[in-house]
């Protein structure tokens, strides 16, 4: 094998420049999120999620879909919801067609430290994207990332 049989593909190299873009905007993130709301990436991630559900059919998510949303394990979803409930941020109850499901949903303390925490997610997310922005590495991702539209 030779030196040049050893060097990365362009799908391995991109990978791995979408890893690195990943893990410093999520650093970023969990260093202003812990200073200015206690609060971790996956704790923010599942709070927002939770707001954004409604009353209504569908509008409530089970424990697997949350698990989904926040890519999480199920039973790595169930210890952060606890912790959550803990500290009064969230609140549990069985759902009314079926006793087994069980729903979670955002206290008022926990929307209020949302709400502080949302511009300083943004704020966060900005900076680190112009952070990586500014290498050629990672500035494409960047673009990609500032073009989506949800």
């Amino acid at each position: 094998m030779t030196a040049a049989d050893s060097s990365p593909t362009p799908l391995a190299q991109g990978w791995c420049a979408l890893s690195l873009l990943h893990g410093r905007i999520e650093a970023h993130l969990e260093r202003a999120l812990q200073a200015g709301h206690g609060l971790s990436v996956r704790e923010y991630s599942l709070l927002d999620v939770l707001s954004r559900q409604h009353d209504g059919p569908g509008g409530h998510l089970r424990m697997h879909q949350v698990a989904e949303s926040v890519v999480l394990s199920q039973s790595a979803t169930t210890r952060l919801v606890s912790r959550l409930e803990d500290r009064g941020l969230l609140n549990r109850y069985l759902c009314d067609t079926d006793r087994r499901g069980i729903y979670t949903d955002v206290s008022q303390a926990g929307l209020d430290l949302l709400s502080l925490a949302r511009p300083t997610n943004a704020a966060a997310l900005r900076e680190a994207l112009d952070e990586a922005a500014a290498r050629p590495e990672l500035a494409p991702l960047v673009s990609a990332v500032e073009n989506l539209r949800g």
